[in-house]
């Protein structure tokens, strides 16, 4: 019996009791490696003595006060560090407790410079399908996942979509990466001549998709012609890592490997490693300069901002990064998972790409290799996956929906950045197995012809 409303009520969930390295255990006994470090948060694993000894120190010297009355030198601290590591232009952070919280802030804050310098009229979205950019009813409407946004559409603010830049399923025969990404990304530019460009607040991408599509990285040149329509029309860009940042992808920032920096970023699950809930907002000097000279604040809060803890906690975990050299062993280990996947999957019948970046990796499960058919969403074939890894001693991150919402399945990966080759290893051996397992089933061999 239990009294949590838990995400799948009739759900039969082990109870987890501790956690060290890349490792969970629960009450019965049983490890797990967490291949995805719950959903792309534990970047330094479970347990980092580092990371819990400034925890102790903060709780110790002070765990709350609020904004309206103090600051902190935890917040302090950490904002310096974010700022000064930050992409050009950004000048100053915002602290939430996640990543909806964090988008949230960022649409109001576009809303709020363009009220500031006295263009009001300014109050489109503009967003892609198959996104996810949080679960709050303001992220929720900027994001493009189908599934989560259907029963809600009545309460959610009107924004507008583009297509993803997604070259396994809309790239052409024939037609070069580079070409798609300069043609992905001309839909932009489309949507905003049709809404009138004196209307266009804001786009909101991932640099790379996270939990809606797998993993799905930018065709390249699409993220600096983005950059460039934005510019172009004065429409602020805002740049969603909260899953693909802060070290995921093998560079601080996602958006480094495309040689752009955003107006407005949003970061979170790898900023605190799950120590604690933090996210926040980086935003360029412009726009804090527009409040500052303005009104002279900005209207939003929350009780939690600037928490002493969290921020302790984040700070601790980017100081254990940076020490320990761990964006290079993303990098390494990160092109090891990849190398290991293509071996043991490149030939795998129900697996149609895998794709990513670092320690960010997706599989997308189709049906038929050679046409791309997914597989029925009856079947629930990600769910499968994640039943058969678990009863291996694997977390991973599956999900359906992968094409519009309802059809299709991916499974991905995020393991935390201290992982070694040996664990690379082991995961894909048993991801394998379960997937062979989950594709083996009775009905899912005979629906699949």
């Amino acid at each position: 019996m239990t009294h949590i409303l838990h995400r799948q009520i009739h759900a039969d969930l082990p109870v987890a009791v501790g956690g060290r390295g890349i490792e969970l255990f629960d009450r019965d006994g049983k490890a797990y490696i967490d291949a995805s470090g719950g959903a792309a948060v534990s970047c330094l694993g479970h347990g980092h003595p580092d990371v819990t000894a400034a925890l102790h120190a903060q709780a110790d010297k002070l765990a709350y006060a609020h904004t309206s009355f103090f600051t902190s030198e935890a917040a302090e601290a950490l904002a310096d560090r974010l700022v000064a590591d930050a992409p050009a232009g950004i000048s100053h952070v915002y602290f939430v407790s996640g990543g909806s919280e964090a988008v949230e802030a960022a649409l109001k804050m576009a809303r709020q410079y363009f009220v500031e310098i006295g263009q009001s009229q300014r109050c489109n979205v503009i967003a892609r399908r198959q996104s996810y950019h949080g679960n709050t009813l303001g992220a929720l409407a900027a994001g493009g996942n189908e599934l989560r946004r259907a029963q809600f559409r009545p309460l959610l603010i009107e924004t507008h979509h583009i297509d993803p830049c997604y070259a396994y399923r809309y790239r052409e025969a024939g037609e070069s990466e580079e070409a798609y990404g300069l043609r992905a990304a001309q839909t932009l530019e489309e949507k905003i001549l049709d809404l009138g460009p004196e209307t266009v607040m804001a786009f909101v991408a991932e640099p790379v998709v996270g939990a809606t599509a797998g993993a799905v990285p930018p065709a390249p040149g699409y993220f600096r012609r983005i950059r460039e329509i934005c510019d172009r029309y004065g429409v602020l860009l805002i740049l969603d890592e909260v899953m693909c940042g802060m070290g995921r992808t093998g560079t601080l920032h996602a958006c480094e490997q495309e040689g752009i920096a955003p107006d407005l970023m949003t970061i979170a699950k790898g900023l605190g490693g799950g120590y604690q809930p933090i996210g926040a907002v980086l935003l360029d000097e412009k726009i804090f300069r527009a409040f500052a000279d303005g009104t002279g604040f900005f209207q939003h809060g929350h009780t939690y901002i600037c928490h002493p803890m969290a921020c302790a906690a984040g700070l601790a975990v980017q100081e254990v990064i940076a020490r320990d050299g761990l964006l290079e062993n993303v990098r390494r280990m990160g092109d090891r998972l990849a190398r290991r996947l293509g071996e043991r999957f490149g030939n795998h019948p129900y697996v149609g790409d895998i794709r990513g970046r670092g320690l960010f990796m997706g599989l997308e499960l189709v049906k038929d290799r050679s046409t791309k058919e997914p597989f029925d969403p009856a079947l629930k074939l990600h769910a499968r996956v994640k039943r058969e890894a678990m009863a291996r001693g694997l977390l991973v991150y599956p999900a359906g929906g992968t094409i519009d919402g309802a059809k299709g399945d991916h499974v991905l990966l995020a393991p935390p950045f201290v992982i070694d080759s040996d664990a690379v290893d082991i995961i894909v051996e048993r991801l394998g197995d379960a997937i062979d397992a989950a594709s083996a089933a009775g009905e899912l061999r005979g629906r699949a012809g």
